[in-house]
């Protein structure tokens, strides 16, 4: 397989693209040029030839009377036409490859639009010139393109072969961090699927106000928050970290306010301060934010639990 872009500055859409074809295609040769004779013969064009046929794998966005768009109204670049006919193809190899599990092809299809609505349609529209994927200067697009050769690498380099080979290796690792999110993107999603069913069957205690779950791992605050509206606080086991952690619920994915705080006179303190407001030996700490705390072992940080929902039945939080 002979993988084409263009050359000169590049941008997050054309390296998201490629990055995507190489996950798939990973023995494939990347050139980058303009020369219509190579771009031709190629088997995949990215962001240049002026054609849109994915059937002949060309994939440019830039032609007189391209009108690709989303349903949503949110326009195609190269990153979106790639992702578009390759995304859920993509995310089940990186499925099998990093998780060892294989995803029906209605998951894979659903994971992947996600995947467009969280991080590729900004990456087009981006590149289109219609919004920023984040404000500032720090957004994926923005990070990007701080891979390409600025007019001090330039004028080090001049324009001949060296700058060239320079040029693709920082297009090289503009695909290798795309990859890594992607990768991340797909870990992420696959691995709240597989644990709703565990999250789900997990023992729930005190009259169905605390959520006790054997490993915090677990991706928990999207099931507890749309299918149990009575848990105020999670009891998690933190396997890595061997000790317990209690959550408050969050009520919405956009901040940290919860259904329960935990008790205002807990917030900031540590070790023996924490222990000493709260008459719990193996209290360790308790953010100042009031979201979440931790303790040694089950019993301490039950009691804990059983503290704060007191709290919350008294008003005194």
């Amino acid at each position: 397989m002979v993988i084409v872009t263009h050359n000169g500055k590049f941008h997050a859409d054309d390296a998201w693209a490629t990055a995507v074809l190489f996950v798939l295609f990973p023995d494939s040769e990347l050139i980058r040029t303009r020369d219509p004779a190579v771009i031709e013969a190629a088997d995949f064009a990215v962001d240049v030839g002026g054609i849109w046929h994915p059937a002949t794998g060309r994939f440019d966005h830039h032609q007189k009377g391209f009108d690709g768009a989303r349903q949503s109204g949110v326009p195609y670049a190269s990153a979106g036409l790639v992702w578009r006919e390759y995304g859920a193809r993509c995310v089940s190899a990186l499925a099998s490859t990093h998780m060892g599990h294989r995803l029906p092809d209605n998951t894979a299809r659903e994971i992947a639009y996600a995947i467009d609505a969280d991080i590729v349609q900004y990456l087009d529209l981006s590149d289109v010139g219609a919004a920023k994927n984040a404000p500032g200067g720090y957004g994926l697009s923005a990070v990007i393109s701080g891979f390409n050769p600025n007019w001090l690498d330039e004028q080090r380099l001049g324009y001949d072969g060296a700058a060239d080979d320079y040029r693709l290796e920082q297009f090289r690792r503009a695909m290798a961090l795309l990859t890594d999110i992607l990768v991340n993107a797909v870990k992420y999603r696959v691995g709240a699927l597989l644990a709703l069913d565990q999250v789900r069957d997990s023992e729930v205690l005190e009259n169905g106000r605390l959520l006790f779950l054997r490993n915090s791992a677990l991706p928990w605050t999207q099931v507890v928050r749309k299918e149990m509206p009575k848990v105020l606080f999670v009891l998690s086991h933190s396997i890595a970290e061997n000790r317990y952690m209690l959550h408050t619920v969050p009520v919405s994915p956009e901040n940290f306010t919860a259904r329960a705080d935990l008790p205002a006179p807990w917030a900031g303190l540590r070790d023996a301060e924490l222990a000493a407001v709260t008459g719990v030996p193996d209290a360790t700490f308790c953010h100042n934010g009031r979201f979440i705390a931790a303790a040694r072992s089950f019993e301490g940080a039950h009691a804990m639990a059983l503290l704060a929902l007191e709290a919350v039945d008294s008003g005194d939080r």
